[in-house]
């Protein structure tokens, strides 16, 4: 299994496209926005898209959703607590700040622990609430998308309807490091980062 980041949209979100090296199946996270670039990226690495996951519901993590799915036609995952975010109302005026479009309703609400296959490799969901009520973390081979949860040197925001710092603390220390310290951790924004360096250097989280 191996990934390539692409960043995209005014919030500089980070897409990931996770693909089996065998069969070249992979797997597109979070596409916040410019579709076109996502693509790009696609047919130069002759990836087969085969799902579309979104690690929670804010626009900046879903605003390419229905451009995925009109070229692709494959079925959208979300965690069930995140699946009203889609409907676009909330978050219509940062939908318009952003360039983003109305998300297409979920094909299929994910679970904590639920193996997620691509090809011949396969990643892990964890529900890590507290940046949201239904964020997710998925843990691949040796590395873990942790979409807004962690970042390099921060956390996630809890000041967001259905944020909670209590629930993003927990999600942090008893889900994500407790994973080995040379987990590559990629995050929604910002640099890669590592649970070592997480543990011993965040100081939201010492």
């Amino acid at each position: 299994m191996d990934y390539e980041a692409i960043i995209v949209g005014v919030l500089e979100t980070n897409c990931y496209l996770v693909y089996c090296e065998k069969t070249l199946e992979c797997a597109i996270v979070d596409p916040g926005a410019e579709a076109e670039k996502i693509f790009r990226v696609i047919i130069k690495k002759e990836l087969k898209p085969v799902i579309l996951i979104n690690t929670h519901g804010h626009v900046d993590h879903v605003g390419a959703n229905k451009d995925i799915k009109e070229r692709f036609d494959i079925p959208l995952y979300i965690h069930a607590s995140d699946g009203p975010m889609l409907n676009g109302v909330q978050q219509y005026e940062l939908s318009f700040f952003l360039g983003a479009k109305d998300s297409p309703s979920p094909d299929k609400f994910l679970e904590d622990g639920e193996k997620i296959h691509i090809g011949k490799s396969q990643m892990k969901v964890i529900h890590t609430p507290g940046h949201s009520p239904g964020s997710i973390s998925l843990l691949g081979d040796g590395f873990l998308i942790s979409g807004d949860a962690l970042f390099f040197g921060g956390v996630g925001r809890t000041d967001l309807p259905g944020g909670s710092w209590k629930e993003l603390e927990n999600s942090i220390r008893n889900k994500i490091l407790v994973l080995p310290d040379e987990t590559i951790v990629l995050p929604g924004h910002g640099p890669l980062t590592t649970i070592g360096q997480e543990k011993s250097s965040n100081p939201y989280i010492q």
